[in-house]
């Protein structure tokens, strides 16, 4: 996927979820504030199981189709 498709795709699902008024405030909420994407994926699932993990993700793609 190059950079531009996922930032449209990124858009896409952003305003699709939250509004377009959301959709930017959290886009001007991430410009604001440091970021770092790594330390956020380490953490992100830090309290799941693998077990857990695996299942989410498999009730997603049934959910999905994806």
């Amino acid at each position: 996927m190059t950079e531009t498709v996922l930032q449209q795709t990124a858009m896409k699902c952003l305003i699709e979820n939250f509004g377009i008024v959301d959709a930017e405030r959290f886009i001007s909420l991430i410009i604001k504030e440091p970021f770092d994407y790594t330390k956020w994926q380490e953490d992100l699932y830090e309290d799941m199981t693998i077990e857990e993990l695996s299942k989410a993700a498999m009730d997603y793609r049934k959910k999905n189709g994806k």
